[in-house]
């Protein structure tokens, strides 16, 4: 009876915890460093500016934007005015508000099909109206709000892009130098060491300068190649050797722990083992240090617009912004407001995402979990 008692009682106490058990909730890693960031206002009012200027960027054509091309000489350099804030001025667009293929093009260039439809949908909801010269015009009328927002596109396109490019060549080579090892790590290092000591700015800029000598760049341009996509390429490809160092620091760390060495022992290859059990382990790093090379890249395509080496007229990013900005500000006149946009812009977004870049750092890492 007595040990009918204390089994029953046993039995009880397991159902107890088991119950209490089901309650409680487990938490990811994922999860944790959600909660954490979110803690961090200042990492969170970073990462609505980037979201908020990316949608934006995506959904230019459909907002009620001016022409960023349509030149009105008569209008050139008009201060920042506010009222009106609508016209109905869409010089795309006839009196009965169906659309000028002819005006559309000069007023917007070639446009995909996406862009395209965007366009008539902007059309069917807007009609005519469009915001008027909320930040003035430049020296040939062109709305300076519409090239804004026409070059947020391409500038941070710039950036994502490069970046990715740099990502996906550091992350490969670093990881499979780190896990080789060996001689094989001596040399892919030595050459990140050569490649290090090599000036690339000019190196960038003597091949855009060469790439845009008029008989090559007729025939990139007949295989659907202009210098921006260039520019992704050849800028991608140099902001590879820091990614590449930091993957194969934390490769080295990684790579004789339990669940590698559980991999090999079922007999996993070394690109499984590189790619499927060491890179997701470094996501993190990853992430973090994307986020502090795109406004680098970015930074650099304005400092080549700038030089005109960069994005070419009639296109428009915010370097090429800046440098048509620069060079309005004489002695005789200072048209302070077509160059405080796209700066502020591009510092702005940069310092956006430098913020992210540092609060995904202290989220992402553990030793900081109880901070």
């Amino acid at each position: 009876m007595t040990t009918a008692v204390i089994d029953e009682t046993e039995a009880a106490r397991r159902e107890r915890l088991w119950e209490e058990s089901r309650r409680v909730q487990g938490v990811s890693l994922g999860q944790d460093a959600w909660r954490r960031f979110r803690r961090d206002r200042v990492s969170m009012l970073s990462l609505v500016f980037l979201l908020g200027m990316g949608i934006l960027a995506i959904a230019t054509p459909l907002l009620p934007l001016q022409s960023p091309r349509l030149v009105k000489v008569d209008q050139k350099f008009q201060p920042m005015k506010f009222r009106p804030l609508f016209a109905p001025t869409a010089a795309w667009l006839d009196d009965a508000g169906k659309i000028n293929e002819a005006k559309l093009d000069e007023c917007f260039g070639e446009l995909n099909v996406v862009n395209d439809s965007l366009i008539k949908l902007r059309a069917a909801i807007f009609g005519r109206w469009e915001v008027t010269s909320w930040l003035g015009t430049d020296h040939l009328g062109r709305d300076q709000l519409a090239r804004l927002f026409w070059g947020a596109r391409v500038s941070l396109l710039v950036g994502v892009v490069a970046g990715l490019v740099s990502l996906v060549i550091g992350v490969s080579y670093g990881a499979t130098s780190g896990y080789i090892g060996g001689w094989v790590d001596s040399a892919m290092m030595r050459v990140i060491d050569v490649m290090y000591s090599v000036p690339f700015i000019f190196i960038v800029i003597f091949l855009i300068t060469v790439l845009s000598e008029e008989s090559i760049k007729k025939w990139l341009l007949e295989h659907g190649i202009d210098r921006i996509v260039i520019f992704y390429v050849v800028v991608g490809a140099i902001y590879w050797l820091t990614m590449a160092r930091v993957v194969r620091g934390q490769v080295l760390s990684l790579k004789q722990q339990q669940f590698i060495e559980a991999a090999r022992t079922v007999g996993c290859s070394r690109a499984r083992i590189i790619f499927v059990h060491l890179v997701p382990n470094l996501l993190s790093i990853i992430i973090v240090y994307l986020t502090l090379t795109i406004p680098r890249v970015m930074l650099f395509e304005s400092f080549l617009s700038f030089l005109g080496l960069g994005v070419e007229p009639p296109d428009v990013s915010w370097g090429l912004l800046a440098n048509e900005g620069a060079k309005n500000i004489t002695p005789i006149g200072i048209v302070w407001w077509l160059i405080v946009g796209p700066g502020l812009a591009l510092g702005l977004t940069c310092a956006a995402l430098n913020r992210l870049g540092d609060g995904l750092r202290d989220a992402l890492d553990p030793r900081l979990k109880n901070r």
